[in-house]
């Protein structure tokens, strides 16, 4: 069984759209969504530089772009099951027919603009800890005020919170945490610093087309499929401010019956996670056109 997963913020890289504008209709498609936002995808996916793209706002709908742009250059095919990490998982509902490609791209933008604004308020981060136990890392980073933000499986976990509670755990690792590692995002995204950015979502929801979706989709918020569209909405609303836990989305693949995993464009974080957490699972990262013919090979095996 194959599983389609979609990257979060911090997955982009400087240029990391140019090969794929070479695709057909694939310049003409950004151009669309660009307008529709009033964004320009293009150029920030091939000429920004790592801090404009850093920016929420230009991140957040770069990635869903991205994403759906690999999806679609994979062919019509249906996998077993979809889910997204963070803001991926607007990439996974779209793909899931829960929302069409346009709004997913306005409501997006909507997000990004809303949770950068929460940011402002006050000076906020993430850090990745590899290694350690959750049991004892959990614990630790409530008694320094951080929030387990991604609770991400394979030994790892993102904390997140304001850049002195960070520098605190810089100096005091949690026992058996190997590294901290500062995330290339620009705000503690789901912790309560992310709050104002509820209500602006909630208003934005208001305005879209849902449907139910088409594939098994696989929410973050707890692991568990989720087959009413409106439902999925409320989750992708509710996200924002709070813990992604992808361990459980892991889970969950694996009572599915997963034995392939994909993960599109820009992938790499997710098939890292899926290497050392599903273990005997072939996984596939799309990080260019190149890695199509392989990625449909996998699909055509598993699907």
């Amino acid at each position: 069984m194959l599983v389609l997963v979609a990257p979060g913020q911090g997955a982009q890289t400087p240029g990391f759209l140019t090969p794929w504008l070479d695709l057909p209709g694939a310049a003409d498609r950004l151009a669309a969504w660009s307008d529709a936002i009033g964004l320009d995808l293009a150029h920030y996916g091939t000429q920004g530089d790592a801090d404009a793209i850093r920016d929420t706002a230009v991140a957040q709908p770069l990635l869903v772009a991205a994403g759906l742009l690999s999806a679609s250059a994979l062919g019509d095919i249906t996998p077993g099951a979809v889910a997204g990490h963070s803001v991926g998982e607007i990439t996974a509902a779209a793909y899931a027919g829960v929302l069409t490609d346009d709004d997913a791209l306005r409501f997006v933008r909507k997000r990004g603009l809303a949770m950068a604004d929460a940011a402002a308020v006050t000076e906020t981060g993430m850090a990745a800890l590899l290694g350690g136990d959750p049991d004892v890392t959990v614990p630790h980073l409530e008694k320094l005020g951080l929030t387990p933000a991604n609770v991400n499986g394979a030994g790892q976990i993102v904390a997140a919170g304001t850049l002195e509670q960070l520098a605190a755990l810089a100096e005091d690792k949690p026992e058996g945490v190997r590294k901290v590692v500062a995330l290339k995002v620009a705000g503690a995204f789901h912790t309560e610093h992310m709050a104002p950015a509820v209500a602006k979502l909630e208003e934005a929801a208001g305005d879209l087309t849902v449907a139910d979706p088409r594939l098994t989709y696989v929410s973050n918020r707890d692991g568990q499929v989720v087959a009413d569209g409106t439902e999925v909405i409320s989750r992708l609303v509710g996200q924002v401010a709070n813990p992604v836990r992808w361990d459980l989305c892991m889970e969950t693949f694996q009572e599915l019956g997963v034995t392939a995993l994909i993960e599109v464009c820009p992938g790499g974080t997710l098939t890292g996670l899926a290497k050392r957490a599903l273990k005997g699972v072939k996984t596939l990262a799309v990080k260019t056109p190149d890695d199509l013919d392989a990625a449909r090979t996998l699909v055509a095996e598993y699907s």
